[in-house]
C-alpha cells in the first residue's frame, strides 16, 4: 500500500471514531449517563493504558512541566464536562454546529488574543459565512419553537472556546502528538478523578453496565487514543490542509445519521445551520486555490527540467 492509500486510510479511521463521538455521546446522555461520570472512565481508562507505558519506556520527565498540565485543564477536563453535558440538552445535529463548525474561528480568535496572530482573507470570509448561517439558523429556531438558542448550544460554544485555546498552545508550544495525548489524559485522571470520586454526583449504577463499558472503552480508548494517532499519521502522509479538511466532515455526517439511528429531527433550522457552518468550517474556496498552487508548483518542475 503506498503512503497515500495508508494516509486515507488513517484519515478513514479518524473520521469514524470523531463521527462516533458525536453519536456516542448524544447516546451516553440517552442512556442516563452523566457528563461527570463519562469524563471520569474515559480518563481513568486511558490513564491505565498510558501509565505503564510511559513508565516502561522512562518517559515521564515532561509531564512535570506546566505545558501538559494547562492543556489538560483545557482540552482535557474542561473541553469534556461542558460538550458531554451539551448532549444532554440538544440534540447530535447542534454539536456540528456549535462545536465543530466553530472551532476553526474559536481557534483563529483565540490565536489573535493571545498571540497577535492576525486573521487571513479565508478567516474572514468563513466568519461572515458562519455568522450569516448562525442569524438565519436562529431566526428559524425561533419561529419553530419561540426560542432562538438553547442552554445545550451555549455549552457546546463553550466547548468550541476550549479547543480552541488548547489547539493555539499546543501549536504554539509544539508538543509531539504521543506527549500531548498522555500529558492530557494522566493530568486529567489525576486532578479530576480524586474530584470526582469525593465531591461530585455519581449515577454509575442506573444505565445498564454494558452501556458503560461500550461508552469507557470508546471514548477511553478510541477517542483518547486511537483517533490521535490515525490523526497524526494521516497528516504526516496527506499534509494537514487535506487531512484537517477531509476529517472536518465526520460531524457534520455524523449529524445526518443521528436523524434514523437516534430519531433526532431535521428541521429546516438545523439544515440551515449544517450547510453554513460546514462551508464555513471547510473553507471549500481553498480546496481550488490548493490544487491551483500545486499546478503551479508542478509546472515550474517541468520547465526547470
Amino acid at each position: 500500500m503506498s503512503p497515500r492509500s495508508q494516509g486515507y486510510v488513517f484519515v478513514l479511521i479518524t473520521m469514524c471514531i470523531w463521527g462516533g463521538f458525536t453519536i456516542s455521546s448524544r447516546l451516553s446522555a440517552q442512556w442516563g449517563i452523566s457528563a461527570w461520570d463519562i469524563t471520569a472512565l474515559r480518563f481513568a481508562l486511558a490513564f491505565c493504558i498510558l501509565m505503564p507505558i510511559l513508565i516502561y519506556k522512562k518517559d515521564t520527565a515532561f509531564l512535570w512541566k506546566k505545558q501538559p498540565f494547562l492543556l489538560a485543564m483545557i482540552g482535557g477536563v474542561g473541553y469534556c464536562l461542558t460538550s458531554y453535558s451539551a448532549f444532554h440538552y440538544v440534540p447530535a445535529a447542534h454539536a456540528a454546529i456549535f462545536l465543530n463548525g466553530c472551532i476553526p474561528l474559536c481557534t483563529a480568535v483565540a490565536a489573535f488574543l493571545l498571540f497577535k496572530e492576525p486573521f487571513d482573507k479565508h478567516t474572514w470570509g468563513s466568519l461572515v459565512i458562519m455568522l450569516s448561517a448562525i442569524s438565519a439558523m436562529s431566526f428559524f429556531l425561533y419561529q419553530e419553537t419561540g426560542v432562538a438558542f438553547g442552554f445545550g448550544d451555549l455549552l457546546f460554544f463553550l466547548s468550541a472556546i476550549w479547543w480552541g485555546v488548547f489547539t493555539v498552545l499546543l501549536r504554539q508550544w509544539k508538543l509531539s502528538a504521543w506527549h500531548s495525548m498522555a500529558g492530557v489524559a494522566i493530568w486529567s485522571a489525576v486532578i479530576y478523578v480524586p474530584i470526582y470520586l469525593i465531591f461530585l454526583p455519581k449515577k454509575l449504577s442506573e444505565p445498564e453496565p454494558v452501556h458503560l463499558l461500550m461508552q469507557t472503552i470508546f471514548h477511553g480508548v478510541f477517542v483518547v487514543i486511537v483517533a490521535t494517532i490515525s490523526y497524526v499519521e494521516a497528516i504526516k502522509r496527506l499534509g494537514a490542509f487535506k487531512t484537517g479538511s477531509i476529517v472536518t466532515l465526520a460531524p457534520f455526517m455524523a449529524a445526518i445519521l443521528a436523524v434514523p439511528l437516534l430519531g433526532e429531527p431535521l428541521s429546516r433550522a438545523v439544515m440551515c445551520g449544517l450547510i453554513g457552518m460546514a462551508i464555513g468550517a471547510l473553507q471549500p474556496w481553498r480546496w481550488i486555490m490548493h490544487k491551483d498552487s500545486l499546478q503551479q508548483q508542478l509546472d515550474r518542475q517541468k520547465k526547470q527540467s
